[in-house]
């Protein structure tokens, strides 16, 4: 049922939604009967919504933040409506009297107790009266500065005593510059002369140790970048001087100024919050590198033979050595992480992101090529020293690093082998078929049926014995490998000195010398004969021959 009660409560309603979205020309009409009531007490029902809030900016200052949508009403309507009745008000003849009134949702601002804006419970979040009397008391302080700024503004005398100074503040500014741009050169002048005169000091047989030229020119980069950073203080200062001697730019003045000390103190403060975490994270470090002090002590002692475990041994112990000392930097780089400054803001987490994506994309290979490495070190497939054959590669092998494996040939060669290409290769270790430091040297000939095999054994023994480098004890062995259809294949095999300062390619060289010279001294070819019909005459060796020099028939026992 409608009584006149409910019909009084929404007209109230109706006209205060009026006045907070009133046009410009309505702020100078007199206050409808619903704006009365509400100064009067009565207390009527506004649903606001709660957004992230706009503020009422008039004569380049803020008045007030407004946060709630008032019946469909949107905040940005809302400040546009309030700074045109503002603007409308101020333009207004009168005493521009500012004051304010307590309304049942808030507080309302007036300006010659005509309505400017309001203060609702939802613009400062709900906190309270106290917190509404706060904010509308601020607004009103900010809104009678406004009108004593544009007095100001309007006051010829006041402007012109306000150019006035401004021109004297820019006089002392281009003297400061001046007078900074004479004294750095004079001091440029003076370091430059002191660091030629410690240059020609610093000279060693009538060389120089450090070049005058990049001194020099460092000292022109640091007096130039102080130059500089002097000069945009200065002219920072200058710029907010100038800006705050006028009413429409001083709020602008007023904000460089609160910038350059809001962010000095901001930078100070984060600093001082800073220490304890990076003291802890300084402590971290500084265990850690006691931690990899003792790994590299006890894995040298094993490295240099002082300490001997059977897990482990001198040629694995710097590889292990490095992967121990990775482990523990790596543990205290996650320990320290979360102590680091600026490790919790975005910046740094998107960078850590960055580099583990960038890692994890492009070092599967070297991840790849680095187990590989650890595969040869730990199953001890070849050592540095060792003679071995990779694939179609043949030499001593010099370096076995965590990537690459470096390899020199007897040619005098240094091959880079990857380390997964060595791994997916069968290799031979002729290093590892005989005790002590010795290495397996072999060749291969191809003798008719018709030389005496004993004979061509015995040849092949005495061209092993007479090459220098080759070991004497145990003596060289031959063995008939093959009996193909028109040759027998002969292989010669015998134990060469690595610390033999002749690589293997000229000892083999010198080896294949001997042999020739032998079979020539005995009238022996070496041929591999081919033939497409049988020969006249049997290819076969008479018993009679079976022992030519310098083969020697078996002795009787005793």
């Amino acid at each position: 049922m409608i009584t006149p009660s409910v019909i009084a409560r929404l007209f109230i309603s109706a006209c205060l939604a009026g006045a907070f979205a009133a046009p410009v020309g309505a702020a100078d009409a007199p206050p409808p009967a619903g704006a009365i009531a509400v100064r009067s007490g009565v207390a009527p029902r506004i649903d606001a919504v709660r957004t992230s809030g706009v503020n009422v900016v008039i004569f380049n200052r803020p008045i007030v933040r407004l946060r709630a949508s008032v019946l469909g009403v949107s905040v940005d309507d809302r400040a546009q409506t309030a700074e045109q009745r503002i603007r409308s008000l101020l333009a207004s003849p009168g005493e521009h009297k500012v004051s304010v009134k307590e309304l049942p949702q808030g507080a309302a601002i007036e300006i010659d107790d005509k309505f400017a804006v309001a203060v609702l419970n939802e613009d400062v979040e709900n906190l309270g009266e106290i917190a509404v009397a706060t904010t509308a008391g601020d607004a009103a302080r900010a809104l009678q500065r406004v009108i004593a700024e544009m007095q100001e503004a309007h006051n010829p005398r006041a402007m012109l005593r306000a150019a006035g100074w401004s021109l004297i503040a820019t006089v002392v500014w281009l003297a400061l510059l001046w007078l900074l741009r004479r004294g750095v050169r004079a001091i440029g002048r003076r370091a430059i002369r002191f660091a030629e005169a410690k240059g020609e000091r610093m000279r060693a047989e009538g060389h120089e140790i450090v070049q005058r030229e990049r001194v020099v020119q460092i000292i022109r980069w640091s007096i130039s970048g102080l130059l500089w950073l002097i000069a945009l203080l200065i002219t920072y200062k200058w710029l907010g001087y100038v800006l705050a001697r006028f009413p429409f730019t001083r709020p602008w003045g007023e904000e460089l100024d609160d910038f350059l000390v809001d962010t000095a103190v901001g930078m100070l403060t984060a600093v001082a919050g800073s220490v304890p975490g990076l003291a802890v994270a300084i402590i971290i470090f500084v265990l850690a590198r006691v931690a990899a002090g003792m790994a590299k002590s006890f894995f040298d002692g094993v490295q240099s033979g002082r300490t001997k475990f059977t897990w482990i041994d001198a040629d694995s112990a710097r590889p292990t050595r490095r992967l121990a000392s990775i482990a523990i930097w790596l543990f205290a780089v996650a320990m320290a992480y979360p102590y680091i400054p600026g490790a919790q803001t975005d910046a740094f987490k998107g960078l850590s992101v960055l580099l583990g994506l960038m890692v994890s994309v492009g070092a599967s290979g070297i991840v790849g090529q680095a187990a590989s490495g650890l595969i040869l070190m730990y199953t001890r497939t070849f050592r540095p020293g060792e003679y071995v054959r990779v694939a179609d590669s043949e030499g001593t092998v010099v370096a076995l690093g965590l990537f690459t494996t470096r390899m020199r040939t007897g040619l005098g060669e240094e091959l880079t082998l990857p380390n997964s290409m060595v791994l997916a290769t069968v290799t031979k270790n002729y290093s590892r078929a005989v005790k002590g430091t010795a290495f397996i040297l072999d060749t291969v000939v191809t003798i008719g049926y018709d030389a005496p095999w004993r004979q061509v054994s015995a040849m092949l023994v005495e061209a092993a014995v007479r090459t220098s480098g080759v070991v004497h004890d145990p003596l060289p062995r031959v063995f008939q490998t093959a009996l193909s259809d028109f040759y027998v294949e002969y292989r010669l095999v015998c134990l060469a000195l690595p610390t033999e300062p002749r690589p293997r390619a000229e000892l083999l060289s010198s080896l294949h010398a001997n042999v020739l010279d032998v079979f020539n001294e005995h009238g022996v070819q070496i041929m591999s004969p081919h033939y497409y019909t049988d020969p006249d005459d049997p290819k076969v060796v008479p018993p009679g021959k079976w022992y030519e020099p310098p083969a020697k028939p078996p002795q009787p026992p005793g």
